[in-house]
C-alpha cells in the first residue's frame, strides 16, 4: 500500500482549519499511510499561483478533494456542506470518505 500526502492549505486569518486540523490528525491515527502535509497560504499573488480555494482546503495527493469550479480563488474562508448543514471545516465523515 503506497502513501496517501494530504496537505492542508490554510491561511492565518480563518480560525476554521484548525478544525480541519484536528480531524485530519485523527484521520492520519487511523490510517499510517496517510503523511499529513501544510501549506500556509500567505498572499493573494501566493493564492492565485496555487489556485486557492479558501480555507482550508484540503489536497490529497496534489488535487483539491471538495473542489468545484464555483469557490473563487483567494484569501477566504471556505465553506462545506455537511450533514449538519454549512460548515467552516469538511466533516471527519467527509474526510473520511475523501480518502476512501
Amino acid at each position: 500500500m503506497g502513501c496517501m500526502d494530504i496537505t492542508l492549505q490554510y491561511f492565518d486569518g480563518c480560525p476554521n482549519w484548525t478544525v480541519a486540523d484536528e480531524r485530519l490528525r485523527i484521520l492520519a491515527e487511523e490510517r499510517p499511510d496517510i503523511v499529513l502535509e501544510y501549506q500556509l497560504i500567505e498572499s493573494v499573488e501566493a493564492a492565485e499561483r496555487v489556485g486557492f480555494h479558501g480555507s482550508p482546503t484540503v489536497l490529497i495527493n496534489g488535487v483539491d478533494a471538495f473542489g468545484d469550479d464555483s469557490t473563487q480563488v483567494g484569501l477566504a474562508c471556505r465553506r462545506y456542506m455537511t450533514d449538519d448543514g454549512p460548515a467552516g471545516a469538511p466533516s471527519l465523515a467527509q474526510l473520511r470518505s475523501a480518502v476512501g
